[in-house]
Formats: C-alpha cells, structure tokens, sequence
C-alpha cells in the first residue's frame, strides 16, 4: 500500500469517527458475542468476527454460549500443531501453513484467527506447550514470521498470542510473573518483536497473567512502552479471554479490544462501566477516539470494506497436501541403532501394532486449540493404507487411559508381538495431559506405559518406540533396550499417514527437535534453578538460562539435545568460510558451509548456527542458535548453506544502560546438525563496540 492510499484510509478512519457516538465507538472494543464484537450499521460498519486457532478454525458456536451447534458444515483442515511445524524447521512449510489457515479463517467467514502461540517453552510440564514453538526465541520467530504472512495473504487478520510471559497454566489468570529485565530482552520478546516488526502481524492478544505486578492486558509498560513505542506497533491489541480486570487501567494503555468467556457482553469491563467513565470525565474520550482508529485500520488492512475481499476456502485438497507435507517434515527420527529403520514391507507379513495412541483420534482435545477435523488419518490407519493386503496388520490396545484391565491389555499386547515379524509401539501423551488450563504433574508416561515398552522390547529388542506427544516424556526405563525410537506430534489430519511414510521408508525423516529432552524433570532449568508452577507468584530465576542455554552451559546432559534429529542417510560437514563488515551502526556477517549427503538416499539436512561470544564481560550461554537453513540433496550431491548474520545476532540486554550491546572482541560460529553436533567452528573479532535500542 503506497502512502497516497495511506493516506486516504487515515481520512476515511477520522471521517468515521466523526460521526460515531461514543456508545458507537465503544462497540467496537469489546465484544459483543464470544467471537465477534459490535459494528455500527449505519455507517456500514461490521462486526470483527474472530475464531480460535492454530490447528485449525474452530467449530462454530452459538453467539452467547459454549455449546456446539452440531453443524455439519464447520468440518476444516486439521493443521499440525505450533511444536509439529517448529520441528519442520522450514520456513517454507510455516507460510504455506499460514497461508492454508489464513484461507480457511476466510472461507469460515474470520476476520482474526487467534494464532500463532509463540510463548517460550520455559518447562516441559506446560500443558500448552503443543501450541507453542519452542524454547527457542530465535526459532520461534523464524517461524512465526511466515506464518503471519501466509495467514495475512488472505484478508485475515493473524493475532500472535499471548503477550506476554504466559509460561504455565496453572492459575494462569492471576499468576504475577517477577523476571530480569535481560531476560525479558533476550528470551519472552524477541519472538513477539519479530511477529510485529517482520510479519506485521495485525492483532497481538494480550496474556492472562500479571507481569511485575500488573496483569498484561493493563500493562503500560508491555504494551505501551515496548509494543506501541520502543516497537512502532500500530495494529490492534486483543485481551484472552477475560484477561481483563479494571475499566480505568485497561482503557489507559494500548488495549483495544476487550473479549470475554461471559455472555454479559454490556457489562465487560470496557463496555457499559467505560461510557459512565467517560461521561463522569474519570477517562478522556480521546482514548477511546484511538482504539477505534486502529480497530478502523485494521478493518481496512483485511478489506473488510471492499467489495472485491477474497472468499477463501476451506477442506481444499490442495490444503490437505500441504498438510501431509507440514507432517511428513515433521517427524523426529530421535534412534536407529543398527538402521532398524525404515522398515522393509516385502520382508514382513505380519505386523503387530500395539498402543492407544495407534488408534486414538487427537483433533477434537486441547481446549481452544481443539478442531472438528473433516478427517484424521491414524498411526494404525494410515500404516494399513501403506501396507495394504498383503500385510496382516494385528492390533492391540496394550494399555488405556480409560480401561481397568491394565494386565489383560498387556498379556494380549504381547500375545500378538510375540508372533509378529516386526513391531510397532504407538505411545505418548493425549490431551488429556496435553491441554489448556492444567500443567502435567511429571514428566512419566501415563497407564503403565514403561512397564509395556520393556516388555515388548524383551519380545522382540527391535521393536520399534513410537512417541505421539505435544512435549518431552520420560525414556528412561526404557530407551538404552530400544533401537528405533521416533517422535510425532499432534501432527494433524494427516499424521497418521505421515508417520507410516518415515516408518516404511518412503519418505526420509528430516524433523528436528525445536526443545530439549530432559533425562530428569529436575535437570530442566526452570525447576533446578527457577520455579515451576507459580501460584500467587513465580519467579524465573534461571534468567536467560532456558532450554538448551542452561544444559550446554552448566554440562547438563539430556536425553536428546536441541535442534536433534537423524536422518536414513548422512550428511557431511566442510570449508566454512566467513566474511565480516563492521559498519557505523551495524555489523555483517556472511557464514558459508559446504554440506554432502554421503548416504545412499535423498534426504534433507537443517544446518544450524550458533554463536558464542569468547570475551564477554557479562555471563552468556556458551552457544545460542542465530541462524538455520534447510537443505535438501540427493545421495551424493552437495550444496553450500549460505548464513548471515547482522548486530542482532551478537549482542546482549545492558540492564545497566537499557539498550543491546554488542561488545568488541573474539566471537565464534558453530555450525551443526544439533545444538551438540557442531561440525564446523571459525572465530571472528568485532572491532569495536556497538550500542543499539
């Protein structure tokens, strides 16, 4: 859009509002249903219509209650979790999400789809956590960033949630969050910053809890200072779901919307009680005037006005192919001792599949983020869709979540892998453990899980450990005996099948894992250093240290290191090179590295950077990921990953000056297959130092 249009929509925005009553203007910032707000009909005004994301649109509602309307027609694409796209590692794959879950929003009628959740995986335990990215601010972002632009390509608004600090869901409405700035800086924002600042995310939804005291949706400090000021955000700010608490500190700072799980729609907070503030002269109206220009501009942004608005489209078989892509890249190969696998399907004519999950449908679990999928494809469905006759596929539960005969499951599950020339183990985690508003008590696996894997490993030591999770379980029991292990996700509606594809060889794995794996729930930096869960308050005192910068900094080995995940052929690691340019304000840093798949299968590898600061006169984590690329080539070809790096990438959060830094001195690149697998080094020097808002 040049800025003659600009223009002219800033004038069309004062015009509106100029005729507007304030009751009118109060329509528009809160909401009027529980996914839609009030327009104002004579002027041609519409209600904002928003659905919950990021799997998928949600099924529909009626206008002032939670109870399904049974439709037949609310059926969408079932879209691979927040976790399941981050493992992809392909920036591609996110906007091509995007873009199917901009589409469908559209062709449900959505103005805003409330997604995607970008909050850091700060423990293991938060139930959200499928939702989320990753422990990574820098991966998130990444990935966050082309999702947005797919989403927006379709006259949809994306709403990036939950700003900010939305760690845990244990008393997550009224948590107060106490973290160092640094912190702040480097590990909750970035993320955040970069879905405003590089996606140019419309909506942005505040988060439920409080942050130093103040809840997030009447922040100042968040979404004033740093959002609409230090970030330059002039789109549209939306509160959780009653994350609202207070008519004057809410109005008086950048929220623009106010959204509620309450059919009292007159009575939120920023509704009937605003306009008598407004009137008695405690809140000056000018306030008001500005939150509706932006609800406005944003109206203008999706074409809400024009009569040429794109439709969208739902339940395409073009985002159905998009999808088993997005899984397929997906999948963790996390073992494969002695290349159990792929399994070969001429070599097996009877298969024992054992475990709930091989069976158990994911779509319709989570809370929110649960969707009326049109279909979803099983582990079990979709190996018999590969196998097809001339395999006897035998199954058995070997364990349930909701049946009492722990012993009878487990004897028939043995039964059948005893007999069976290969065997496949399907378990995991459901959403019953993986959801919103309760964290996982402990890291184990539910229904006497363990007990079943050893001994279905002492049937048959190749058995190959399937895990279906939103987040890290415990392997411990188990994981020296197993020599194939792989993790999937809510991987949509096309998982199932996904799985089948790696399992089989028909497609090599090439996910990575996007968090750490702890051995031990003590060994995860915020329960060894920090606190977890919070109840009135919590604490972050492991500070910057989250994730993979706490184990590799303080020698902590885990169970599979960040960033992890094998592929059925190889790949090798030559010749980087670099180059630098130190400028007035900023720094460039060109990283180039020649990867060879010396395996006998095309494959695809992601070549991660990290960087080390040598000489910093602060504590820093001995790496930190600054740059990715996904590569892939045929057995025998080589490529060359091309990487560059600017100021960003090399500096820290100066609590004392209130600015990034960016120190003079000896810096180092690490390239590798995993934030433990570096294959290549090289050291550069920064020649002076450079300070930055």
């Amino acid at each position: 859009m040049n800025n003659t249009e600009n223009i002219s929509i800033e004038n069309k925005i004062e015009e509106l509002l100029k005729k507007m009553t304030l009751e009118e203007k109060v329509g528009l910032i809160h909401g009027n249903g529980l996914f839609r707000t009030e327009g104002v009909e004579r002027l041609g005004i519409p209600a904002l219509k928003m659905s919950d994301g990021p799997m998928g649109v949600r099924r529909e509602f009626p206008n002032d209650n939670w109870n399904s309307l049974d439709y037949s027609d609310d059926y969408v694409t079932y879209l691979p979790s927040n976790t399941a796209l981050a493992a992809t590692w392909n920036r591609d794959l996110a906007y091509e999400s995007g873009k199917v879950l901009g589409a469908e929003a559209r062709g449900r009628g959505k103005d805003i789809i409330l997604a995607p959740g970008i909050n850091i995986v700060r423990s293991p335990l938060c139930g959200r956590n499928f939702e989320y990215m990753s422990e990574d601010p820098y991966l998130a972002g990444a990935m966050a960033v082309p999702y947005i632009k797919g989403v927006q390509e379709n006259h949809v608004a994306a709403c990036v949630k939950h700003f900010a600090l939305n760690n845990q869901e244990t008393e997550r409405l009224n948590v107060n969050v106490e973290v160092d700035e640094r912190a702040l800086r480097e590990i909750y924002l970035p993320a955040f910053e970069a879905a405003v600042k590089e996606g140019k995310s419309y909506t942005i939804m505040s988060a439920y809890n409080k942050f130093r005291g103040t809840y997030c949706s009447h922040s100042n400090y968040l979404l004033d200072d740093i959002l609409k000021g230090e970030w330059g955000y002039d789109g549209v700010v939306i509160s959780d779901w009653g994350a609202v608490h207070d008519t004057y500190e809410a109005a008086n700072c950048a929220l623009d919307i106010e959204m509620n799980v309450t059919n009292n729609f007159d009575e939120y907070f920023l509704a009937k009680p605003l306009i008598e503030a407004v009137k008695a002269g405690k809140v000056d109206e000018k306030v008001i005037d500005e939150k509706a220009r932006r609800i406005l501009r944003l109206m203008h942004r999706i074409n809400i006005f024009e009569e040429g608005r794109y439709s969208g489209a739902y339940n395409t078989a073009e985002h159905r192919e998009k999808t088993l892509r997005t899984a397929r890249e997906a999948i963790v190969l996390l073992k494969n001792d002695n290349s159990v696998l792929p399994l070969d399907k001429n070599k097996i004519k009877t298969l024992a599949v054992i475990g709930e999950n091989a069976e158990k449908l994911h779509a319709l679990g989570g809370g929110s983020a649960e969707i009326k999928a049109l279909y979803e494809i099983s582990p079990l469905l979709g190996l018999k869709m590969k196998l097809g006759g001339n395999v006897e596929v035998k199954y058995a539960k070997g364990y349930s979540e909701n049946e009492a005969q722990a012993q009878q499951l487990l004897e028939e599950a043995l039964d059948i892998a005893e007999k069976a020339d290969a065997v496949i183990f399907v378990g995991g985690l459901t959403h019953k453990l993986d959801t919103e508003g309760l964290d996982k008590p402990d890291l184990k696996l539910p229904y006497g899980q363990d007990v079943l894997i050893e001994k279905l490993l002492q049937a048959n030591e190749n058995t190959v450990i399937v895990m279906l999770s939103g987040t890290p379980v415990d392997m411990g029991a188990w994981l020296e005996k197993a020599s194939a292990v792989v993790q999937t996700w809510y991987n949509g509606m096309e998982g199932g099948y996904a799985l089948a594809e790696v399992l089989l060889g028909d497609v090599n794995p090439s996910g990575k894992l996007p968090v750490t794996f702890p051995k031990r729930l003590e060994d995860s930096p915020a329960h060894s250093i920090g606190e977890f869960p919070g109840r009135k308050d919590v604490h972050y005192r492991e500070g910057i240290f989250v994730g993979y910068r706490h184990f590799s900094t303080n020698n902590v080995e885990p169970l599979f290191w960040f960033g992890h995940g094998l592929s059925y052929t190889t790949f090798e690691y030559n010749n980087i090179k670099l180059t630098k340019e130190e400028r007035e304000d900023n720094i460039r840093i060109s990283v180039c590295v020649d990867i060879k798949n010396t395996g006998n299968r095309d494959g695809a590898e992601v070549v991660q950077l990290y960087i080390r600061d040598v000489e910093a006169s602060v504590v820093r984590p001995v790496k930190e990921l600054k740059g990715f690329q996904k590569l892939y080539l045929k057995s025998g070809e080589s490529s060359t990953a091309e990487l560059v790096l600017d100021k960003t990438a090399l500096a820290f959060y100066n609590e004392i000056k209130h600015c990034w830094q960016v120190e003079a001195g000896k810096f180092e690149i690490l390239i590798g297959s995993s934030s433990e697998d570096i294959r290549q080094r090289a050291i550069f020097t920064v020649d002076k130092d450079l300070n930055y808002i």
